[in-house]
C-alpha cells in the first residue's frame, strides 16, 4: 500500500503495474436521490472527498476541484429514453479535460513551491490526452511535459493542439503505433538511470489521480437526468472505449452506490475486450486504424484495473458489462444517420458509443452515451462523411493556425532514452 502523493508522483507502480484505491467508499441511496440539487462542482468535490479526504484539507481539496472543473457537461436528449453527455466543454474540447485539468492542480499542491527539481510528465497518447495536457501544463512553472504519439495516426487538429505550444511542452512523434508509445512509456518508467536523474510521473490514466476524476461525470449525467426523467430506473450507460480509463472510472462510480444498471463497452475494430469478455482470455493484439482513431488501442491498459476490480470474476464482470465493436462503415452509417433525423453532429467516437446504446438498449431501459469529443477535433473525417461544414470554436480556429513543432522519433527505446538523457 503507497499514499495517494505516492500514487500521484511515481504514476506506475515499480512492478509496472497501475495504482486502485485500496477502499471504495459506498454512498447511501438517499445521497443519489438529492443529487439533482447538485451542481457539478459540488458532485465532484464529494466524490473526490470520497478518494482523497485523507490525503487533502476539505478546503483546500474543494478550490482545487472548484477551479479545475470550470466548464459544463450537459446532458443532451436525442431520442425516446436515449441521452448523450456532452464531455467535450472544457478548453481542450475533449473529455480528457477533466482528469488533466485536475491532475495539474493535485501536482501543484504536492510539489509544493519547490521547483528547483523540474517534474517531468510523460503521457503516450491518441490524440486527446496530448491535447488536454499541452493546454494545462503549457507555462507551469517546475514542469516538463513529454508528449509520445504515433506518426499519422491523430487528427490534424489534434497534433496542432499537442504540438504548437512549445516551452515546457515537448511532443515526440513515434515511427510506430500507440502500443509502441505505451511499451516506451513503461520503459521509461522501469529504467533506473532514467529514474535517478529525472522526477517523472504519467499523466496516462495509467496515473489513478487522472482516472479517479473520471467518474464525475457518470455523478453529474444521473444528476441531470434527474431533472429530466421522473424517478429514472435501469439506467445504461454506453462509453466508448480505447484505453478504457472512462469505463474503469464509471465501474468505480457503480460500486459506490451510483444506480447504474449496466454498462456498454462500445469499441471500433480494436476488440480485445470483446473478446476477453467473450472468452475469458485476455490476448491483446496490435491496434488497427479506424475513423474512430482515439480509440486504436489493441492492448488496453486499465482492463488490469477492470479485472482487478473483480477479481478476475468473469461472470459477474458479463453481468455488468457487455461489450460489442463496429466497423468504420457502421460508424459512418450512424453519424449520418443520426444528423439526418436528429441535426445532431456526433464525433466518430460519439458515434461508436450512441450505435451501441441504440442496437443494445433493452425496454424500459435510459440510455446515455459519452460523447467525448467536439466534432471538430475531427472536422476532415466528420465533413467528409456528412458533406457539411463542421463548427469551429474559436480558440480551435486559432490553433489551427499554429506552427508544429514536434521530434520525430523511431520506437527503440534507445533512441529516447539518449534523447532524453540529452534534455537533462
Amino acid at each position: 500500500m503507497v499514499s495517494f502523493k505516492e500514487a500521484l508522483m511515481k504514476g506506475l507502480a515499480p512492478d509496472g503495474g497501475l495504482y486502485m484505491p485500496q477502499t471504495i467508499r459506498v454512498y447511501p441511496p438517499a445521497f443519489y436521490k438529492n443529487l439533482a440539487g447538485m451542481s457539478l462542482r459540488e458532485i465532484s468535490f464529494i466524490v473526490a472527498e470520497a478518494f482523497w479526504n485523507d490525503d487533502i484539507p476539505a478546503d483546500i481539496l474543494q478550490e482545487i476541484i472548484y477551479d479545475s472543473i470550470n466548464f459544463d457537461m450537459p446532458l443532451v436528449k436525442v431520442a425516446d429514453n436515449r441521452y448523450l453527455i456532452e464531455l467535450f466543454h472544457g478548453p481542450s474540447y475533449s473529455f480528457k479535460d477533466v482528469g488533466v485539468r485536475l491532475l495539474v492542480r493535485l501536482l501543484g499542491y504536492f510539489n509544493g513551491k519547490n521547483t528547483q527539481k523540474t517534474v517531468n510528465i510523460f503521457a503516450s497518447t491518441t490524440g486527446d490526452t496530448g491535447a488536454a495536457m499541452a493546454d494545462a501544463f503549457a507555462g507551469v512553472p517546475g514542469v516538463r511535459v513529454y508528449i509520445l504519439y504515433p506518426h499519422g495516426k491523430v487528427s490534424e487538429m489534434q497534433e496542432r493542439q499537442m504540438t504548437s505550444q512549445g516551452g515546457n511542452i515537448v511532443p515526440i512523434e513515434i515511427d510506430g503505433t500507440f502500443e509502441e508509445c505505451q511499451s516506451l512509456l513503461r520503459q521509461v518508467f522501469n529504467d533506473k538511470e532514467i529514474n535517478r536523474s529525472m522526477l517523472i510521473t504519467s499523466a496516462n490514466s495509467v496515473n489513478v489521480a487522472r482516472l479517479l476524476p473520471q467518474s464525475f461525470y457518470y455523478f453529474y449525467a444521473y444528476a441531470n437526468l434527474l431533472k429530466m426523467v421522473n424517478k429514472p430506473t435501469d439506467v445504461v450507460y454506453s462509453v466508448p472505449c480505447g484505453n478504457f480509463g472512462s469505463l474503469t472510472a464509471g465501474l468505480i462510480a457503480k460500486r459506490m452506490g451510483l444506480p447504474i444498471k449496466r454498462f456498454i463497452a462500445a469499441t471500433n475494430r480494436n476488440d480485445t475486450f470483446v473478446r476477453y469478455l467473450n472468452t475469458g482470455g485476455y490476448e491483446p493484439h496490435p491496434s488497427v486504424p479506424t475513423i474512430a482513431r482515439s480509440m486504436d488501442v489493441g492492448a488496453p491498459s486499465n482492463v488490469e484495473r477492470i479485472r482487478e476490480l473483480y477479481a478476475d470474476a468473469h461472470d459477474r464482470l458479463r453481468t455488468d458489462v457487455e461489450s460489442v465493436s463496429y466497423d468504420d462503415e457502421l460508424i459512418c452509417e450512424t453519424m449520418r444517420r443520426v444528423y439526418t433525423e436528429t441535426n445532431y453532429m456526433l464525433d466518430p467516437h460519439g458515434a461508436v458509443a450512441y450505435r451501441a446504446l441504440d442496437e443494445k438498449l433493452r425496454p424500459g431501459e435510459i440510455g446515455i452515451a459519452l460523447e467525448p469529443a467536439h466534432p471538430a477535433k475531427f472536422a476532415e473525417s466528420v465533413k467528409g462523411i456528412l458533406n457539411v461544414d463542421v463548427p469551429m470554436p474559436s480558440n480551435l480556429d486559432a490553433t489551427e493556425r499554429r506552427r508544429k513543432r514536434s521530434i520525430p522519433m523511431s520506437p527503440l527505446f534507445a533512441d529516447l532514452k539518449k534523447f532524453l538523457l540529452q534534455e537533462m
